[in-house]
């Protein structure tokens, strides 16, 4: 893989100290499932990670976001799964929170607090982890 080359972004955007998941649908066939998950997906074609990050909102979660609104971007290297991805944050405020319309994947959204999102049994250690970095980098 090149190095332009990555799999796909994920995004924490912040309220206060809780972020917005969603809950993954409950089927064997896809990653992660029954999991709570982060907005984002895959990269489609030639994307950015930024444009791929904020289609991904957008189809996710009906919510339009200028890349200026991400405030922090890393690149993780997936070893395990031999692949890149980008991790991203932000905020986001009342009006769009209101404004949010569910897509099709996932069984329901919500705002869960971080410390509850990093000791949770069904979140991905990975986002744990990048989460954690972001604490990290802000505390330098």
């Amino acid at each position: 893989m090149s190095r332009k080359e990555f799999h796909g972004c994920k995004v924490v955007l912040f309220k206060d100290d809780e972020i917005l998941v969603y809950l993954r649908d409950d089927d064997p066939s896809i990653e992660a499932p029954n999991m709570w998950d982060l907005p984002g997906g895959g990269r489609e074609g030639t994307e950015s990670p930024e444009a791929c990050v904020l289609r991904e909102l957008y189809e996710e979660f009906g919510l339009s976001f200028f890349e200026s609104r991400l405030l922090y971007k890393r690149k993780h290297e997936q070893i395990h799964l031999g692949r890149t991805a980008y991790f991203f944050v932000g905020n986001i405020t009342e009006v769009e929170i209101d404004s949010i319309k569910f897509g099709n994947e996932g069984q329901y959204w919500k705002f869960m607090s971080t410390q509850e999102y990093l000791v949770h049994e069904q979140v991905p250690d990975r986002h744990k982890s990048q989460l954690n970095d972001y604490f990290e980098y802000c505390n330098r």
